[in-house]
């Protein structure tokens, strides 16, 4: 049962990324050319749901559905950080999208989209085989 409000979720949040223009690659276009506030507003809305979500989690002792403790682990700047994130970038660039709405793409019938997220599983796949052989 869980796996279907999970799913349920994931529908609704496509929804909300349709309806909020996130997933339109003219809006990510404007962003990173600094030409309107809307993706700015977007991110920085997130920015703080996420921060006051943890703060309550924290402050109420909430546990994740296995029971453990739910925690943010710093992680240090190195060279395979930068190198990935780099990688990431260029995806995102290459693409017109970030991970997050490559689904709800699909759903809102751009197929196209088929290829990127078969892509994306498939560059998960290879980051899982040569993890430990990648730069720390």
């Amino acid at each position: 049962m869980n796996l279907v409000r999970y799913f349920l979720l994931g529908i609704f949040f496509g929804f909300a990324l349709i309806k909020a223009e996130v997933i339109s690659w003219f809006r990510i276009q404007e962003m990173f050319r600094f030409q309107s506030f809307h993706m700015y507003g977007i991110i920085g809305c997130a920015l703080v749901v996420g921060m006051a979500s943890y703060a309550i989690i924290r402050r109420m002792k909430i546990k994740s559905l296995g029971g453990e403790e739910i925690k943010i682990v710093p992680k240090p700047l190195n060279k395979g950080t930068v190198i990935g994130g780099l990688i990431f970038g260029f995806g995102w660039a290459i693409v017109g999208a970030c991970p997050g709405p490559m689904y709800a793409l699909v759903g809102s019938g751009l197929i196209a989209f088929v290829a990127v997220v078969l892509s994306a599983i498939f560059g998960t796949f290879v980051y899982g085989l040569l993890q430990d052989k990648l730069p720390h």
